[in-house]
């Protein structure tokens, strides 16, 4: 059997909360040395797991490495992944034990899914998906790649949310309707405790209740 090593990429905040449910996921199946940070602008120790720096991870001994990237901006989880995807590094899924998950719910690779998220029925996930705490996504929703849900995000049913999406802590989503959802575009952010009534257009920023366009 060949070994493997696991790492969350990312040692900060987000990072160290999510080191112990990947660590609780593994149990017992996996060595405690095998299990590290790879972060690039930290060095020593974080929560008692080393930080290695991504090159001396990626140093071949054999071991299969997987990886959960812990980096909330979009963009850069994606050029991280790709970054790993070019490499070989293959990719955990990270989910909490006490997560809900309901029927006809299909979900890429890469999530990570934290304590107390629930996911309906029938909703579609893309990869590298990041759902924080108390979050949830309603039925007949469909999550692009590389989305992320800070704490507390509301999402309702019949929603499409596409690729590179941030939404802040404690955001809520109106449900749309059967065949014609509320749709956020690439690369749109909501911010934080925003209420979106409407479609959100790529790459716009909205905030606020009900949530509008933020002029820069």
């Amino acid at each position: 059997m060949t070994k493997e090593r696991f790492a969350v990429f990312g040692a900060s905040g987000f990072g160290r909360e999510v080191m112990p449910l990947l660590v609780a996921r593994l149990h017992q199946n996996v060595m405690s040395s095998d299990i590290c940070f790879v972060d690039d602008h930290a060095a020593g120790v974080a929560n008692g797991r080393p930080i290695v720096r991504y090159r001396d991870w990626v140093v071949g001994d054999g071991a299969r490495r997987l990886v959960a990237i812990a980096v909330g901006d979009p963009r850069v989880r994606r050029t991280l992944a790709e970054r790993c995807e070019a490499d070989g590094i293959g990719f955990v899924e990270v989910r909490a034990s006490n997560v809900v998950q309901l029927d006809s719910v299909e979900i890429g690779p890469g999530a990570i899914l934290c304590s107390f998220v629930t996911l309906t029925s029938n909703v579609r996930i893309g990869s590298h998906f990041h759902c924080n705490l108390y979050s949830y996504v309603a039925h007949d929703c469909v999550i692009g790649d590389f989305v992320t849900f800070a704490p507390g995000v509301k999402c309702n049913g019949n929603v499409v949310i596409e690729d590179d999406v941030y939404i802040g802590t404690g955001a809520v989503i109106k449900q749309g309707l059967p065949g014609a959802p509320l749709v956020i575009g690439k690369g749109a952010v909501v911010g934080m405790g925003s209420v979106v009534t409407r479609s959100v257009p790529p790459g716009a920023t909205v905030v606020g209740n009900p949530a509008r366009l933020m002029v820069r």
